[in-house]
């Protein structure tokens, strides 16, 4: 016979009335929780179960945060879901937090990684060859011209990494001069200047778009070197190119300078403070809050304390802590630009008829998440504990140390694109319900909420912070498991993304009208 399963549930604050349950599976009707109500029916894994009779209107707490008001009676041992409750309303911007910043972090020395050091004095975790494009109409000549490349050159340079296409939905077809089409335009332009490109910027251009290669990288956007005077451009329209190869032959051809000069490069010793982390969720559950997203803010705050630059984002799923993050704000001025950034994506979804309830997925809910407010509160203690010394706006590029709010929609592929843009040399991502997620540009490492995630995917998700609920490792543990795991992927070490070759596609911000 099977050994009795001991029941295993989850509460974050004392002050919760209602608790998490953990057993793979879920529990059954009937199961007495330890040191609380019997469960009146059964609940899936990740779901909660109240603690105490909670009357309709009761207020539902978990992370000692009201997420939500009871719309029926729900007995003690009943499963609290998202049919049972009625979400809170947004906070107001009105009389938030004033900053409150808690005290800067030891620093934390003694370790480093080895990265690729550009001209520019920022450092790359990988040495890629990136050919940008000013429109969508050439994405798939590109795809045409990385496939030969990768086959009849990329063996030439054994030091270089891969070669990317940085392809994306825009270029023409779009009223280029209105207001939000800088976010657009300075995402593409930025992406290029990721510091794993190691300053090659290579252009592929059709020729007759709005964005010319001259308004994307006009002159002193890019550090030029040796005899170099700007971007390399290929014109597809140029009347030299007759036929579909010679096109191809321009691309490769002059794609050798820049493979011959990043292959001259070599990895050589980089402080921690080089890092440029770009941590995120997708897929979430009701573990994210518990084992993964905190285990992430453990080394948010060890990166943090080692001069690294950490960046947060997501607007939707931090709006509802957004009085936590203004009381945590390093300065007056860091507060008002939360608010800003915030407040200018509340206008942009009331635009498009939404709100941030749209936020929450099919697969969240089964995962226990019942709102948006529920999710918020476990997606922000990815951000650790220490002040918030920056905001920077979407498709900008950081240029500061420290805890950064990268103000970004909070899908995935979009969120990864801006981040990538604002100068991510490495990325975590966290997931419960699971996915393949991975970016050509950058390493990116996964953490599974749960330990039957890691069981049924032990070849995609590179840490299970699953062992946290289980009880087999600590918060602390995990965080810096994953820390060291972010020096290692830096220096080199291949994530389970890159060893399968899974990469999104770029996606880019457009708030801007399309004509």
């Amino acid at each position: 016979m099977n050994a009795p399963v001991t029941p295993r549930t989850i509460r974050i604050h004392p002050d919760d009335n209602v608790a998490v349950v953990v057993n793979d599976g879920g529990l059954p009707a009937g199961t007495a929780l330890p040191d609380g109500p019997t469960l009146v029916q059964a609940v899936p894994q990740g779901h909660k179960v109240a603690l105490a009779d909670l009357p309709a209107g009761t207020a539902v707490r978990r992370y000692n945060v009201v997420i939500g008001h009871t719309a029926v009676d729900i007995p003690a041992g009943g499963w609290v879901n998202e049919q049972r409750l009625v979400m809170p309303g947004a906070r107001s911007f009105d009389d938030l937090p004033a900053p409150q910043p808690p005290a800067e972090l030891p620093p934390l020395e003694g370790h480093s990684f080895q990265g690729y050091r550009n001209a520019d004095g920022s450092v790359g975790t990988r040495n890629l060859l990136a050919v940008t494009t000013t429109v969508q109409c050439v994405a798939g000549v590109l795809e045409f011209a990385v496939e030969r490349i990768k086959r009849d050159l990329l063996p030439q340079y054994p030091n270089v990494d891969g070669v990317v296409g940085l392809t994306h939905s825009y270029g023409c077809g779009v009223a280029i001069d209105a207001p939000d089409a800088i976010i657009p335009i300075r995402t593409v332009r930025n992406l290029a200047m990721n510091p794993n490109f190691g300053g090659e910027v290579m252009v592929l251009s059709l020729g007759c778009e709005k964005l010319q290669p001259e308004r994307l990288l006009p002159p002193g956007s890019i550090p030029i070197s040796d005899e170099r005077e700007g971007p390399d451009v290929v014109v597809l329209q140029d009347e030299k190119h007759i036929g579909f190869m010679s096109m191809i032959d321009s691309i490769l051809t002059q794609a050798k300078g820049h493979l011959e000069r990043l292959n001259a490069r070599q990895r050589t010793t980089c402080p921690v403070s080089e890092l440029v982390v770009g941590v995120q969720c997708g897929g979430s559950d009701a573990f994210s809050g518990v084992t993964a997203n905190p285990a992430v803010g453990f080394a948010t705050d060890l990166l943090v304390r080692a001069g690294a630059t950490v960046m947060f984002s997501e607007n939707t799923e931090v709006r509802d802590a957004v009085d936590q993050l203004t009381r945590r704000a390093a300065t007056q001025e860091v507060a008002d630009a939360i608010v800003r950034e915030l407040g200018w994506y509340d206008a942009y979804l009331a635009r498009g008829q939404a709100d941030r309830s749209a936020n929450t997925t099919p697969g969240n809910k089964k995962g226990g998440l019942s709102n948006i407010v529920e999710k918020a509160m476990g997606s922000i203690v990815k951000s650790g504990n220490g002040p918030i010394h920056g905001v920077i706006a979407p498709g900008e590029k950081v240029r500061k140390k420290g805890l950064i709010f990268a103000a970004t929609p909070a899908s995935d592929f979009i969120c990864g694109t801006l981040q990538l843009a604002a100068g991510m040399n490495l990325h975590v991502f966290t997931t419960g319900r699971g996915t393949p997620y991975g970016l050509a540009e950058c390493p990116v490492i996964k953490v599974a909420t749960r330990n039957d995630l890691a069981r049924r995917w032990h070849d995609l998700m590179d840490i299970n912070a699953g062992r946290i609920a289980s009880g087999e490792a600590s918060i602390d543990e995990l965080g810096w498991e994953l820390f060291h795991r972010m020096l290692a992927v830096a220096s080199g070490e291949k994530t389970w993304a890159e060893k399968w070759g899974l990469h999104n596609d770029l996606v880019l911000f457009n708030p801007a009208p399309v004509t």
